[in-house]
C-alpha cells in the first residue's frame, strides 16, 4: 500500500508532449511506498477572482486532489522563459480564495524537459517563485534541466541509460524530501 501518495503537476496539454512522457517515466524511480497521480488541468476554466465564491466543479476536483496529497511533483516545459499559462492557470485557481491554499506546506520537487539545451531552467526558477509566494517548500538541490535529445527515452519510454543515475539521484533526494516534510 501506498504511504505517500504525490500529486503530478505537468505544464503541458500536448499529447505527445517532452514532460508527460518525463512524468510517466520518473515516477517508475520511486520506492513502492509513492504512488503518482497526474492530476487533470486541462478542463479548468481561466481563473477569475469573480468565481472565488462558486469554483467550477473542475477546480473543486484539482483542490481536493492536492489536499489529498502528501507531495507535489511539477513537471514543467518552457514556453517564452517561462512557466506555460495553464500551469500558473492551475496554480491560481488551488490557491484562492484568499487564505484557501491548498498547495501551503506540500513539499514539492521540479522538473521539466525541452528540446533546448538549457532545458527549463528559466520556466523552473519562473515557476519556484511562485511557489515560495504560495509556502510550498521546494526541493533545490539537485536541479534537473533536462535537455531531451535522442537516447533521452528508450524504446519502452522509460528514463535512458545515460540519464538515468542523475534521475534516480534526483529522485532519491526527492523521496527524502517528502518524507522530511510530510512526516
Amino acid at each position: 500500500m501506498s504511504r505517500y501518495k504525490i500529486a503530478v503537476v505537468v505544464g503541458s496539454l500536448r499529447k505527445d508532449s517532452l514532460n508527460h512522457k518525463l512524468a510517466d517515466a520518473i515516477v517508475k524511480l520511486a520506492p513502492p511506498e509513492f504512488s503518482f497521480t497526474q492530476v487533470q488541468i486541462s478542463d479548468l476554466p481561466l481563473y477569475n477572482q469573480d468565481d472565488d465564491a462558486n469554483q467550477a466543479e473542475s477546480v473543486k476536483r484539482l483542490k481536493n486532489e492536492i489536499l489529498d496529497a502528501k507531495g507535489i511533483l511539477f513537471v514543467t516545459p518552457e514556453y517564452n522563459r517561462s512557466i506555460p499559462g495553464v500551469l500558473k492557470n492551475a496554480i491560481d485557481h488551488a490557491s484562492r480564495p484568499y487564505g484557501q491554499n491548498v498547495w501551503a506546506g506540500k513539499p514539492a520537487g521540479i522538473i521539466g524537459a525541452s528540446i533546448g539545451v538549457i532545458g527549463t531552467a528559466m520556466a523552473q526558477q519562473h515557476l519556484r517563485n511562485v511557489l515560495v509566494f504560495l509556502d510550498v517548500p521546494t526541493l533545490s538541490q539537485p536541479e534537473v534541466f533536462i535537455h531531451a535529445k535522442e537516447g533521452f527515452f528508450d524504446k519502452e519510454g522509460n528514463i535512458g541509460q545515460g540519464s538515468r543515475q542523475f534521475l534516480q539521484d534526483w529522485m532519491d533526494k526527492y523521496v527524502a524530501w517528502v518524507k522530511k516534510h510530510a512526516d
